[in-house]
């Protein structure tokens, strides 16, 4: 089955006009009527990576069932066929999301054939349905294989088979499907006898004028298998594991529609600490949404495991979902979000502490005091499972039935709640600056040819101790020699660069490294990543290894797993001579053993020791290597952790904290309070400060922070210096108010904070902390905000009232609260009051 990912959420609304963006896409920084004012267009928000179950199917609907398939189709769930565990099924169920009801769905005309493992997509206003396995299992008579094309249109209703003619794919089950381009993808699957790796597809605008056709795969073409699913991301067909022969696999294969190419994706250079690709498996579901697979289920070595798997397509990394704090196996039933009036009124100080903790959100809905009625439904995580099925319906998937313990169908409904923020775009910045070469500092002169690379002081003494004393040296070696030359006014520091708009070059002299392996090291040092080397070729994996030996001399880390692991995941028959000669020159241990071990494998020593290169070995690397063969060395192995180092996060965020401050280079007045920060840094993440530091750098290196005519708080600064530097977005609600306009007025590359932001007010708006929301909502025209805060403060006012913040209020605050106040107190209670006097 194919899951494709759905839109990316509503993102803010800015200008006062009620139109949708999504987070994912970039926009226009230079809008200034975007930042006037501030709309929010709060409504119910999901905890994000929240897992609920939902009303389960109604044995009077339709049977507990697995082997079936699911697909969205506006805001409804579609369940067709599977089997019950006696017989095969061919009913249609329909599951509202907003309702969560279960129906039958309607249907006219003929129905396909009772089936399991079949495929379902969904194109235009109708569902396919290709294939699968038909017959009595019961009775076990009639099994075969179908390769028959059903439509079934949503809005009438009617089933219609296609009749094609010409030739059709071998019937088939168990196999994966999607839609692309107007057609139909069908891939791999079983045929009764043998497992099928064969791709077709066929045009699904008009079944009279269309045919199937077999598509001519290249590349890495995925091994024959079965039961495993598809999923369309950026334009690529992702599949995940599966039953390959007799054999189970974790390979993730991407399929290019437009060069009919497939690609391995490898794993074996992930960082060793690092999350790794999900177990083998088969009878799992993966869908996409945004840049993101997701993996859930299946029998992975006997067990069934419950984590949910996500797959960066961007960049190439596996991650355990976290599930929120409210998802617990076996978790109570939980009520709907009411109207945060009523909510408010029936929480204690410390449930609403505990409920800010859990990401929980109230429902804010402007211009009515009407709860809604709850509805309960359970927080908790599905239990392990296979064979079930998964779709996405806009920012959340759903997963229905599937094989559970002791071989049980099940009827349960789950969904879980996406993350709709766009990426941290932290990586790529940094790697922007490092190949554009902007606002350079410092200049490496390298190895004997003395050649030169320039960087950034601020990256670069962020992210290696040892590099950063050899910058400190350096400028130490400077300021001494401009003294003795009388060149450096007493109170001037070195490396200032007050009252001097473009300072010379630092040079830094390295004798230990060549150009072409320290600049793969300095993209380390700005991308965390180093490119991986092309396949076969010896040149880029011995440049690696030069990498690798610059990695033990500066003691990095992470650069060291990294290099190690692309080089030994490299190491192949046609390399593995010059990898071991030059891991022995460059007296690398670990990578020396590995190549000795993989040249005495009984599969590899024949071939090696018949080739040319052999011959040209040194005599003692001959020696060690037969020795090698006769008698391999006992096997160690060691318990020690792996240190993986530190990542560009950390560094960065330890280089903010104050391990940079004797770098800073540029000072930021707030509302005239200094705040000492780095050049390169703040160019690298905001355009505006790029455009500034390019074109009309200050004299005085000073430059007013503001976000448009509004002074954050000095709290709020802090926040949007901590997304600065590396990426972080946690922050009080009220810091949330000041910062939202913060993307357009600085430039930053997506509106990755401001989707932040928004989410951040829609959950924690509480009785406790609504008067420090009031007065940044004022002080940033929020005027829909304000008018907010000042609902909840009326509804909430015996609690509010007792607030000692209320009495540090303006004057004008408090007047708009009495206003408030009166504006709500009905005729009757004026009546009431004026009985009492």
């Amino acid at each position: 089955m194919a899951g494709s990912g759905g839109p990316t959420g509503p993102g803010a609304l800015t200008g006062g006009v009620s139109s949708k963006v999504a987070p994912s896409v970039d926009f226009d920084h230079s809008c200034s009527d975007s930042v006037e004012y501030l709309t929010l267009n709060f409504g119910p928000f999901e905890t994000v990576h929240r897992w609920r179950r939902l009303p389960p199917c109604d044995e009077f609907v339709g049977a507990r069932r697995s082997k079936h398939t699911v697909v969205a189709y506006k805001d409804a769930i579609y369940v067709f066929g599977g089997d019950n565990g006696k017989t095969m099924l061919n009913d249609l169920l329909r599951f509202d999301v907003k309702d969560c009801s279960w129906c039958r769905a309607f249907t006219t005309g003929t129905p396909p054939a009772p089936r399991y493992h079949h495929s379902a997509v969904v194109y235009g206003s109708s569902m396919f349905v290709f294939g699968g396995y038909t017959g009595d299992i019961y009775s076990n008579s009639n099994l075969k294989n179908k390769n028959d094309l059903f439509e079934y249109k949503f809005a009438t209703g009617q089933w219609t088979e296609w009749k094609i003619e010409g030739r059709l794919p071998v019937a088939r089950s168990a196999h994966g499907a999607t839609v692309y381009s107007d057609k139909l993808w069908i891939f791999a699957g079983y045929d009764g006898n043998a497992r099928l790796n064969d791709m077709w597809t066929i045009g699904l605008q008009d079944r009279e004028l269309t045919c199937w056709e077999e598509v001519a795969q290249s590349g890495e073409i995925p091994p024959s298998c079965c039961n495993f699913p598809v999923a369309v991301c950026r334009d690529k067909m992702f599949v995940f594991s599966g039953q390959s022969g007799a054999k189970i696999t974790n390979n993730l294969f991407q399929f290019e529609f437009k060069d009919k190419t497939w690609t391995r994706i490898p794993t074996e250079h992930l960082l060793r600490g690092s999350p790794p690709p999900p177990q083998r498996r088969y009878g799992h579901t993966m869908v996409a949404f945004d840049r993101h697979l997701y993996v859930f289920g299946g029998a992975a070595d006997n067990t069934l495991p419950n984590e949910l798997h996500c797959y960066d397509v961007d960049f190439q990394t596996w991650e355990v979902v976290q599930p929120s704090s409210d998802s617990e196996v076996g978790g109570a039933e939980v009520p709907e979000r009411a109207s945060s009036s009523e909510e408010a009124s029936t929480l204690t100080s410390e449930e609403r502490s505990s409920f800010k903790k859990s990401r929980d959100v109230f429902g804010l809905d402007f211009g009515t005091t009407s709860t809604k009625q709850p509805v309960h439904l359970a927080s908790e995580l599905p239990s392990g499972r296979l064979f079930h099925a998964a779709a996405v319906i806009s920012d959340a998937m759903y997963i229905f039935g599937g094989t559970v313990d002791n071989n049980i169908r099940s009827g349960e409904m789950y969904r879980f709640q996406f993350s709709c923020y766009p990426k941290c775009t932290l990586h790529e910045d940094y790697g922007r600056l490092w190949e554009g070469r902007q606002f350079c500092d410092v200049e490496f002169v390298l190895g004997e040819k003395e050649e030169c690379v320039q960087g950034h002081v601020a990256i670069v003494t962020a992210r290696s101790r040892w590099l950063r004393r050899k910058i400190v040296q350096a400028r130490e070696w400077l300021a001494q020699k401009l003294e003795e030359d009388g060149a450096l006014a007493p109170k001037e520091a070195p490396g200032s660069t007050v009252g001097r708009a473009r300072p010379p070059l630092l040079r830094v002299a390295i004798r230990e490294a060549e150009a072409r392996p320290f600049e793969v090291l300095m993209q380390f040092l700005y991308t965390d990543k180093i490119k991986y080397p092309r396949k076969g070729h010896v040149e880029d994996v011995l440049l690696i290894m030069d990498v690798y030996k610059l990695a033990l001399s500066f003691q990095l880390c992470r650069l060291e797993q990294l290099c190690r692991q692309y080089i030994e995941a490299s190491v192949d028959l046609q390399n593995v001579l010059a990898v071991c000669e030059c891991a022995a020159r460059l007296q690398l241990g670990q990578l020396k053993e590995h190549c000795l071990n993989f040249i005495v494998k009984e599969s590899h020593f024949n071939q090696v020791i018949m080739m040319k290169e052999f011959e040209r070995l040194s005599s003692p690397l001959i020696v060690e290597i037969v020795r090698r063969k006769q008698q391999p060395p006992p096997r160690t192995p060691s318990d020690q952790p792996v240190d993986i180092g530190t990542s560009l996060i950390q560094d960065m965020k330890a280089y903010l904290e104050g391990a940079g401050s004797e770098f800073c280079d540029i000072t930021l007045l707030l509302d005239g309070h200094p705040r000492p920060a780095h050049k390169a840094i703040l160019a690298a993440r905001s355009s505006y400060f790029e455009a500034m530091f390019r074109s009309f750098m200050p004299e005085d290196g000073q430059v007013n922070i503001s976000i448009g005519e509004m002074v954050p708080s000095r709290q709020a600064f802090e926040s949007m210096l901590r997304y600065i530097y590396y990426g972080e977005v946690n922050m009080p609600p009220e810091d949330s108010l000041y910062l939202f306009a913060a993307p357009y007025y600085y430039g930053f590359y997506n509106n990755r904070l401001q989707a932040y932001c928004k989410q951040n007010l829609e959950m924690n708006v509480t009785v406790q902390n609504v008067l420090q929301i009031l007065e940044a909502a004022d002080k940033t025209q929020a005027l829909d905000m304000k008018r907010h805060c000042l609902h909840i403060i009326v509804h909430q006012f015996t609690k509010v009232s007792k607030l000692p913040t209320l009495r540090l209020l303006s004057q004008q605050l408090l007047l708009d609260i009495i206003d408030s106040l009166a504006s709500h107190i009905s005729d009757k209670q004026c009546a009431e009051l004026g009985a009492d006097i």
